[in-house]
Parts: C-alpha cells; structure tokens; sequence
C-alpha cells in the first residue's frame, strides 16, 4: 500500500495512461510509424522532381517534334547530328571530343 500511495495522482490517470500508450504505439510501433512516413515522403519529393524533369523533356520533345513537321531542313539538321544519318553519297567522320587531362 505504501508503494501505491507514493504515486502522483496524474500517473494513476487511465486516460492520460491510454493517451501515452497510443502515442508510444502510433509513433514506434505501428504500420505507418513516424519514420516510413518520414521516408516515404522523402521518396515523394524525389518522385515528384523525376516527374518535373521527364515533363520538361516532353515538352523539349513535342517541340522538336513540331519544328520537324513544319521544316524539312529542321529535320534534316535534327537526323544528321542525332541520328548520325547521312545521304548516299556522301562519307561521314565521326570525330570524337578530346577531354583535357587534369593537371
């Protein structure tokens, strides 16, 4: 009985006991814990910058798409420096860049 009476009353509480232990539960030991939801929002940022850039390559695409529809000299600058492709006949070097050496 001693034990018992040297307890605080507001740990003896059953409800702020139940708030404690389904806080305890809801941050460390549940499903969707504090920590994935910390890495899976750090996955969405990064699913949302990949998404940013494959828009902007769409974008960049569609128009080079265009300018190939609407000139055919466009398209032929566009097959010859992409697609290394070439007229019958004509030869085609292919040089390729030199990096310079760090010193």
């Amino acid at each position: 009985m001693n034990l018992l009476n040297r307890i605080p009353s507001w740990l003896s509480n059953k409800y702020l006991l139940a708030t404690a232990f389904f806080a305890v539960w809801m941050l460390f030991f549940d499903h969707n814990d504090l920590f994935i939801q910390h890495t899976r929002n750090r996955e969405l940022s990064e699913l949302e910058s990949r998404k940013a850039y494959y828009e902007d390559q769409i974008t960049q695409t569609r128009s080079e798409l265009e300018k190939m529809r609407l000139n055919t000299a466009s398209l032929e600058k566009i097959a010859r420096e992409k697609y290394l492709m070439k007229k019958e006949n004509e030869d085609l070097f292919i040089v390729p860049e030199q990096k310079s050496l760090p010193r």
